[in-house]
């Protein structure tokens, strides 16, 4: 290289006058346009710039009274629910929306017509929807009541002779409803044939009250598909009665087990609740054994479960189930109980056998780590589900074997975290769910067993085909829009990839950790937007992100890092990076010297805030044999071949 052009290199044809000998660092058109702000994060009266609920913050609230008969001839489920609805808005309420998901599985769905011809994950049944009947709905103890409603997909609507007072007004509704359970639901809920019976896997199962906010009012969005959930929370009081010889599984708390349960099985349950090491409640040699395990040898059982502060429920029932568990150990000291029910086809130690090992290790971690889990059970059900949450309940595929069964057991508890404890809305954002939770299963998967399973999000560059795809599309895409062939990326692998790179480059473990608690601590059972979350981890961490947020979660641009030349300079080092990509980033070097040493400097993001290049003078009197960009390979930068100098044709 003549001086010439290294001149040109270094200075870009400008020095800065009388400082001879000098590196002058280049003035450019500033390209990395993430450092401006980019969406309004001001605090409102409702909602803190520190990213808390405001003085003004409100959400209601919703209690549930449900009482549901299972015809296992017929596959239908028949009830009565009663809500009880507490309107803590600054409004009056004329009227409530309320979801009615099972309408999805009916020909003209929105959901069944936005279906492609080829189907995808979210097929479901179309022979199905509620049936309502008895509707009531009053505003207070004395008010007058009205069958006022109407039904639009898979919303209703129901009126009132007067308004819900605002700040703290009440109102009921009930109703009877009716369903045929759906073979294919969605992939969240159905029924399996096995050979010894049926599996029914029950959510999104009663009419429950959508959303009302400061930030939408009515969120009122329909079922389609790939958006999940956005509701209240409230406490349950739910009664399944199903036939004598069915086990019943549900979120929350057992509340009669005297009664749908033998006193084997009663002095068995109370053995798990005292075991860290699992104890079969009914074992494979003993289904169809009723006069061991039932109370009842004919009619039906009913059982009876609560659950408080919760925002949905889900269960399911069967003859068929074999039945574990173990005991969970909290970090307050408090012992609750993981379980597991699975059929015979899922029967193993290299399967379903590990279900309730991997339940409880799951929950622990979590509790431990992050926040601790709140409710009386967690319960891993297998069924013709690829993978499903529901607070304290999960539907998993029967066919889960190994580390496949651990990573959708591991994923699905996960999300008590994500979006139960933190109630963000999923139909628009689901990357606060699925990613998140992608994020904290990473940790979770490193710390079972001392890593038996791997886990491979920190392999970011396995990834490049999709940054760089012309079909990529933005986080913020709301997951009914997305490219099904998208929505892994972007609702799961990309937002985690991002929470990643802020705990292990960006900020480190001790200013994420501390920021990320207190967000899961702050907004546990309320409605957190994503302003909020960006508000609260720059306030706790202690840094400006919005170049982060900005670039990675609003935008489809790309990270390139480069070293242009390592180049002696007066008895040191000038190393010449590059930008050539879309967003900034912290620059971590490592620089290998000639005598097999190495050291590593970390150059701040704002190296970037005028330009695309930066001189950074190494002062070291080694000689440098080398220098690498981001030497573990975190960052899913989409250019190897210009992380390192002497120029590599491939990094590993």
């Amino acid at each position: 290289m003549s001086r010439k052009i290294l001149i040109k290199l270094l200075f870009g044809g400008a020095m800065l006058a009388g400082i001879s000998g000098s590196f002058a660092q280049e003035v450019k058109e500033n390209n990395q346009k993430e450092f401006g702000e980019f969406i309004n994060r001001k605090g409102t009266y409702t909602r803190s710039a520190s990213g808390k609920p405001n003085v003004g913050y409100w959400q209601n609230k919703a209690d549930y009274q449900i009482a549901v008969t299972l015809d296992d001839s017929l596959h239908t489920l028949t009830g009565n629910i009663t809500l009880t609805y507490t309107n803590n808005s600054p409004e009056n309420l004329d009227f409530i929306w309320m979801q009615m998901e099972q309408n999805r599985f009916t020909e003209d769905s929105r959901g069944t017509l936005t279906t492609p011809i080829q189907g995808n994950r979210y097929n479901g049944d179309v022979d199905g929807g509620y049936e309502i009947a008895n509707l009531q709905a009053k505003v207070g103890s004395k008010g007058s009541v009205s069958s006022k409603h109407i039904v639009s997909d898979t919303r209703m609507q129901v009126w009132f002779n007067e308004p819900i007072p605002a700040k703290g007004g009440t109102a009921t509704v009930s109703m009877d409803f009716s369903f045929k359970v759906p073979v294919e639901g969605m992939d969240r809920m159905g029924r399996l044939e096995v050979e010894d019976g049926w599996i029914y896997a029950f959510a999104q199962w009663y009419p429950k009250v959508a959303v009302f906010d400061d930030i939408e009012g009515w969120n009122v969005e329909p079922y389609l598909g790939a958006g999940e959930f956005y509701l209240e929370y409230g406490n349950f009081d739910y009664k399944v009665t199903v036939p004598y010889d069915h086990i019943v599984v549900g979120s929350g708390e057992l509340l009669n087990p005297k009664e749908v349960l033998s006193k084997e099985l009663l002095d068995r349950y109370a053995k798990a609740k005292d075991s860290d090491t699992t104890v079969m409640m009914i074992t494979a040699a003993e289904l169809g054994n009723t006069e061991l395990t039932r109370p009842k040898q004919n009619g039906n059982v009913t059982w009876h479960f609560a659950i408080e502060n919760s925002r949905d429920i889900a269960f399911a029932t069967s003859k068929a189930f074999i039945w574990d568990a173990a005991k969970i150990n909290l970090p307050s000291g408090k012992k609750i109980l993981a379980q597991s029910v699975y059929p015979r086809e899922s029967n193993g130690q290299e399967a379903w056998s590990r279900s309730t090992e991997y339940s409880k290790a799951s929950i622990e971690h979590y509790s431990e780590k992050w926040f601790e889990f709140p409710y009386a059970t967690a319960t891993n059900v297998a069924a013709d589900i690829g993978g499903m949450e529901y607070p304290g309940l999960n539907f998993c595929s029967y066919n889960s074997k190994g580390e496949g069964l651990w990573g959708v057991t591991d994923h699905e508890f996960g999300h008590n975290w994500f979006p139960m404890i933190v109630g963000t809305n999923e139909r628009r954002y689901a990357w606060m769910d699925e990613g998140f939770n992608t994020f904290i299963n990473h940790y979770s998967t490193q710390a079972f067993n001392d890593g038996e399973y791997p886990s491979n999000l920190n392999e970011t560059r396995r990834y490049t085909n999709f940054f760089t795809s012309e079909t990529r599309e933005g986080i913020d895409t709301y997951p009914d829009v997305v490219n099904i062939g998208n929505l892994g990326m972007l609702a799961y692998n990309k937002p985690a990839m991002g929470l990643l790179m802020l705990r292990e480059y960006i900020l480190g473990h001790e200013r994420f950790d501390n920021a990320f608690k207190s967000y899961i601590k702050t907004w546990a059972y309320k409605h957190p937007q994503p302003t909020d979350f960006f508000n609260h981890m720059e306030n706790v961490a202690g840094e400006n992100l919005s170049w982060f947020w900005q670039g990675w979660f609003y935008g489809t641009g790309n990270i390139d890092l480069g070293v242009s030349a390592v180049v002696p300079y007066a008895g040191n080092y000038v190393i010449v990076l590059a930008n050539k990509g879309d967003m900034p980033m912290p620059v971590l070097l490592e620089i290998t010297y000639d005598d097999g040493s190495t050291e590593q400097k970390m150059l701040p993001v704002e190296i970037w805030q005028r330009g695309d290049t930066w001189n950074y003078l190494l002062k070291t009197d080694k000689k440098v044999a080398g220098v690498v960009i981001d030497p573990a390979k975190l960052l899913p930068d989409v250019n190897l071949g210009n992380d390192s100098w002497p120029q590599k044709l491939y990094d590993n």
